[in-house]
């Protein structure tokens, strides 16, 4: 019983310290304005305490994007259409691209915080290359292997990998802050954007 009660103590601990986290990073002009120490001292416990439960900042920063994207990867993983594994590629990849785009937009600051905090090249975190990996599949099945469907004029069908890759770009951190809170641009107006994108890298749709 008192096995039950520390876990669970632990659990309410780790939610408690990664909502403040979060809550420091939505509030935040810059991400690398807050602290290992406000963290602490916003959830109350040590700041020994988060380098034990979480390793290091760049950790705690990606425990915290984890807890917040998860519903979205399970919808992903196991849910309905359109982001479901049911959906037809065509219908799945701009639903995928757009959530994700919504996510940043939501979390801006703490996905900005995520890509600044990675060590060495982003493209070799787990979390980018399993979003990765869904659209390069979807993307490889839309245009099949060398059917042509969607083909240039060598008539061979594009490259899946690198197509992935160059979506996946449109919504980066970054740009999403660049676009978002340098130059303005609307919610709406920076979703229809990214799918009129994803409309012309997929093509037009073959009709019988």
């Amino acid at each position: 019983m008192a096995e039950r009660k520390a876990r669970a103590d632990a659990l309410r601990n780790r939610e408690t310290v990664l909502a403040a986290a979060d809550r420091l990073f939505a509030r935040s002009a810059s991400p690398r304005g807050v602290s290992m120490d406000e963290i602490a001292a916003a959830a109350g416990v040590g700041k020994g305490t988060l380098f034990r439960r979480f390793g290091d900042r760049t950790g705690l920063i990606r425990a915290v994007y984890e807890a917040r994207i998860e519903p979205l990867r399970q919808a992903v993983a196991e849910g309905p259409a359109p982001l479901g594994p049911a959906a037809a590629p065509r219908e799945r990849v701009p639903a995928l691209l757009d959530a994700l785009l919504c996510f940043k937009l939501d979390h801006r600051h703490l996905s900005l915080a995520l890509e600044e905090a990675g060590s060495g090249s982003p493209y070799q975190a787990e979390h980018y290359a399993w979003w990765h990996g869904i659209l390069r599949d979807m993307l490889e099945r839309l245009w099949g292997a060398g059917d042509g469907e969607g083909a240039g004029e060598a008539g061979a069908a594009p490259d899946g990998d690198f197509a992935a890759h160059v979506l996946l770009a449109a919504t980066r951190a970054d740009l999403v802050e660049h676009l978002a809170g340098g130059d303005g641009v609307t919610r709406e107006r920076m979703r229809a954007q990214l799918a009129a994108f994803v409309g012309r890298v997929l093509g037009e749709e073959r009709t019988v």
